[in-house]
């Protein structure tokens, strides 16, 4: 299904191709479209059928990403995730969110990943660390206070 000109106006830089895309501005290969999200496949796919979630209206990272928009995005999410299984026959998915590092557009999106044992995706994708002793109390009282804040 390819997205038809004219769908969503946004109020984004023309420069935002995840915008562009929404608006039917720029072609992609879509997947699905609800009312508040889109799905369409990454144009440099880590494995094929790797889509991009996104939300419709612009916002730049998830910490921005209003309360109430959250759950029809992810929802979406869980649906390709799924997809993956039943349409591609990947035994599973990796879903990932880049906020700032990384993140090559600077509009929110969730990648949706097909994974399949041996696939040779090595888990994450940097080097793992122990933490010293009492280290991992002090990140923990760091986050705490500022999830109370």
């Amino acid at each position: 299904m390819r997205l038809q000109n004219g769908a969503v106006t946004t109020n984004a830089d023309s420069r935002d191709i995840i915008c562009r895309i929404a608006s039917g501005d720029l072609d992609a290969e879509i997947v699905a479209r609800t009312d508040h999200a889109i799905a369409f496949l990454d144009q440099r796919p880590v494995f094929y059928g790797h889509t991009l979630v996104a939300p419709l209206h612009h916002v730049d990272t998830f910490p921005d990403l209003s309360p109430d928009a959250v759950s029809p995005v992810m929802e979406l999410v869980q649906r390709v995730a799924s997809a993956m299984v039943t349409g591609l026959g990947a035994q599973g998915s990796l879903v990932a969110i880049n906020n700032t590092v990384s993140q090559s557009v600077p509009h929110l999106h969730v990648h949706v990943i097909p994974r399949t044992k041996g696939d040779g995706l090595k888990g994450f994708f940097w080097p793992r660390r122990a933490y010293a002793a009492g280290q991992a109390a002090s990140y923990a009282t760091l986050l705490r206070e500022a999830l109370q804040a």
